[in-house]
């Protein structure tokens, strides 16, 4: 019976990955059933398709962020915002989805950290350490925009869409189109700066994977964060 819905996912031309993770699902299943006494077999022989890396994940230099970090007008309310969200992707090595879950009540300008909410960890905030220019760059945004504490750090400026937070497709938007603009070839997305930003980062501590490892992580780490900020 798996070999056979095994076919017809393969059939159906999914990805190697989502056959995979679904056959998983099956065998993890079987497995539980066999320790409870439910059946006498398992699904080990059961293979999962190989799968083939064609995605380019490597990510921009920092000259080539300097360069996306031009294009914001900052003189405009969406410049202002587009900035602060390059600079915050850039400085802590964030995920879209992190970005985009933040609140404003979730910054402390005064103390220069931010709440996020990590991928896996559900609800559970863990406070990250701002670098310098996105913490001046978040408060002139803030300042511009003028709302109050109850609200996502990051929204709309779109009349229509105006004050509804900014969604991760939103977010993967603003950074590829300010990658095009500035003239960058490949195809930039908020997880190529994040892998950047982490490639950087091991390249100024001497491949100090520890302390990367705690990179946008842990409020202790402002060295890091001082470090990626100066790049830009």
């Amino acid at each position: 019976m798996v070999l056979k819905y095994k076919a017809t996912l393969l059939e159906k031309g999914l990805a190697e990955a989502t056959i995979n993770r679904r056959l998983a699902s099956v065998k993890a299943l079987v497995d539980f059933a066999r320790k409870i006494g439910k059946c006498d077999f398992t699904l080990q022989d059961i293979k999962g398709e190989k799968v083939h890396s064609y995605r380019d994940t490597t990510g921009i230099s920092a000259d080539s962020f300097k360069a996306l970090l031009t294009i914001p007008n900052r003189s405009t309310l969406k410049g202002k915002r587009d900035y602060a969200l390059l600079l915050l992707l850039w400085g802590n090595a964030l995920r879209r989805g992190e970005v985009a879950s933040a609140n404003i009540e979730d910054l402390d300008l005064e103390a220069g950290t931010l709440k996020i909410r990590g991928k896996g960890r559900g609800t559970q905030a863990e406070i990250i350490t701002l670098g310098t220019k996105a913490i001046i760059a978040l408060s002139e945004w803030l300042k511009a925009r003028g709302e109050t504490d109850r609200q996502p750090l990051f929204t709309s400026t779109h009349k229509g869409y105006w004050g509804e937070r900014l969604s991760t497709t939103s977010i993967y938007k603003i950074v590829r189109d300010s990658a095009h603009r500035a003239g960058v070839e490949k195809v930039i997305s908020p997880h190529r700066i994040r892998h950047s930003s982490i490639t950087t980062a091991l390249d100024k501590t001497d491949g100090n994977v520890r302390k990367v490892q705690k990179l946008s992580r842990h409020a202790n780490q402002k060295g890091i964060t001082e470090v990626l900020d100066s790049l830009v």
